[in-house]
């Protein structure tokens, strides 16, 4: 039997009760812009619901660049991969660019560069000599890499990324730069792909992309060997293979749905609710990725926990669009486990397979705690059934825990998270006051120049983000946008958690792993700004004209903060004029 389209009853006779009326919390907040969750199911198919197309230049704008049909479906096609490569190209030269300079160990290059040359070499971490960076700097060749362990408060994959740099160029700035700076870069292609599938747009893709390109913090964390920037790629990697995964398994749904004489497809309850979506590789991929984000820091713990919630909703709202009546009780039958066995064990196993170098000696720090206590005249106690591996493993972590809840001592760069999104107080990494006619500095110059690194986000870029945010959150509660839903995650799981600990020392820097997602959040708002489908000419080219100007902009923010991203000697008066801020001093 054939199911009638709940439209196909519309000017028909129909002896059906009348629909009933939305609650009234419903009506009031309509004011607001509030749409029911039904308000909009009627307006596109079920197979554009599960599986939206994605958008096609307009015919005035192909007509405007004289192609025809065939030429203008050519270059869609071709922009598909040409746009983000070509934005990623220019974020590969900007953060490739004198990537050496300055020859210096800036900020925490001094333990991470170290760690990772020591991890490379000898499998864990060692206990280096104080004042060893002047050495590296002079003569690389002639340091020893010490055989005594260090105790380190960071898990080994962000440092085993950074030594692999070193291993194929050295043990010198470029080196320990270099596997950060191919992150940044492939990050933004990742970016520009990950938008166009968000919003079926490769033209908001590759903004996205564009954005993330010449925002100042994260092109100073791609220029400098710190854990942040490997944490950030990781958790956009899992981000892009839960979104590959959540249009693998709403096409499956679709492909089972069926279709009616019209060639229609038709909801069905049956289907939505019973149907099992198989083997979803994305989905484990993502463990993997989570598994490798946790394994640089552990606040990639939180965004697990964010992202694996975030999962289990797409499938609920995936099953509902196919017409499932109880779609809750259906993922918890048939979802739930395969999601959790697809990231949570596989996220550990990666994350153990992190410290495989560690594993492997019994040099590493505490390496052989566990055999220790078991030599004791008490053995090992209650858990001396567990591995020794584990067991010293476990201790070691404690400890590290302890260090970071602990960790209190001021410093004069911290930040209190409420003030990251302003960019209230950035970081210096690096500063020296080149006399005039000395170290690039001018000759002209009437004081000694200023040449410094500050991890700050492109101001413009941020402060639009601010608006962006409430944009999104407006978006996502009022319009039940799942795409402002996934952004609003993304940045509280990158963000939130470090409310809980106000007391600790933290940096604005932290904040690089939710750029992305911020970018995403402007484009997005710029997409409005422009205008949706169907606007008039008018509203468009008004659209367009603000859309653009911000965009410019932002670009030229970024130009004009350049040299404090990259060490550019300036004369003492123009580096004053690009302290907006006082807390930026």
């Amino acid at each position: 039997m054939t199911r009638t389209a709940p439209e196909a009853l519309e000017g028909q006779h129909s002896t059906a009760p009348p629909a009933a009326e939305p609650p009234s919390w419903q009506l009031r907040l309509r004011r607001f812009g509030y749409r029911p969750p039904a308000a909009g199911t009627l307006a596109l198919g079920t197979r554009d619901r599960l599986d939206p197309p994605y958008t096609r230049p307009s015919p005035r704008v192909t007509a405007l660049l004289g192609l025809g049909p065939a030429a203008a479906d050519r270059l869609w096609r071709l922009s598909a991969w040409g746009g983000p490569l070509l934005v990623a190209a220019i974020a590969g030269v900007l953060r490739f660019w004198n990537l050496g300079k300055p020859h210096a160990v800036i900020f925490d290059e001094t333990y991470y560069a170290k760690d990772a040359w020591a991890l490379i070499n000898r499998g864990y971490e060692g206990a280096w000599p104080k004042d060893i960076d002047k050495t590296i700097l002079k003569d690389p060749g002639s340091v020893l890499i010490p055989t005594d362990p260090g105790y380190v408060v960071h898990p080994p994959m962000g440092k085993w990324v950074i030594g692999l740099g070193e291993k194929i160029f050295g043990f010198e700035p470029f080196g320990w730069r270099f596997m950060v700076a191919l992150l940044g870069t492939l990050s933004v292609l990742m970016l520009c792909r990950i938008g166009r599938r968000l919003f079926r747009s490769t033209f908001l893709g590759c903004l996205a992309g564009l954005l993330l390109a010449v925002d100042g913090l994260h092109f100073v964390m791609s220029r400098t060997a710190l854990l942040d920037q490997v944490l950030m790629f990781f958790v956009l990697a899992a981000f892009g293979c839960l979104i590959l995964d959540r249009d693998r398994s709403r096409r499956r749904l679709a492909a089972a749905l069926p279709v009616d004489e019209e060639g229609v497809l038709r909801p069905d309850a049956e289907i939505a609710e019973t149907l099992r979506l198989g083997w979803r590789p994305w989905r484990i991929a993502a463990g993997v990725m989570l598994g490798l984000a946790a394994g640089t820091k552990w606040n990639g713990l939180y965004v697990m926990a964010a992202f694996g919630l975030m999962t289990v909703l797409w499938d609920i709202g995936a099953r509902r669009t196919a017409g499932a009546v109880r779609p809750y009780l259906s993922v918890l039958k048939k979802d739930l486990v395969p999601a959790f066995v697809s990231v949570v064990p596989v996220a550990i196993a990666t994350y153990l397979a992190t410290w495989s170098g560690w594993l492997a000696t019994d040099n590493g720090y505490f390496r052989t705690w566990a055999a220790k206590q078991d030599a004791m005249p008490n053995g090992g106690g209650f858990w001396s059934w567990l591995p020794e591996w584990l067991r010293s493993l476990w201790h070691y972590e404690y400890g590290v825990y302890q260090f970071h809840v602990g960790l209190t001592s001021p410093h004069t760069y911290e930040s209190n998270p409420w003030s990251w999104i302003v960019l209230g107080r950035p970081v210096s990494y690096f500063y020296e006051s080149p006399a005039p006619g000395t170290a690039g500095c001018p000759a002209s110059a009437k004081e000694k120049c200023a040449q410094e690194i500050l991890a700050l986000g492109t101001p413009l870029l941020w402060w639009a983000a601010c608006f962006a945010l409430l944009y999104v959150l407006w978006r996502w509660a009022f319009r039940r946008d799942w795409r402002a839903g996934a952004i609003a995650c993304a940045v509280a799981a990158g963000w939130v958690p470090w409310f809980l600990y106000q007391e600790r020392t933290i940096f604005l820097f932290y904040a690089v792993v939710f750029v992305p997602y911020l970018c995403l959040a402007v484009a997005m708002m710029i997409g409005a700004i422009i205008g949706p489908k169907g606007s008039s000419e008018r509203r468009r080219t008004f659209g367009a004209v603000a859309a653009g100007c911000l965009v410019l902009l932002i670009v030229w923010n970024f130009i004009y903060f350049w040299p404090i991203y990259t060490a550019t000697p300036i004369p003492l008066e123009d580096w004053r004029a690009r302290m907006w801020l006082d807390t930026w001093v």
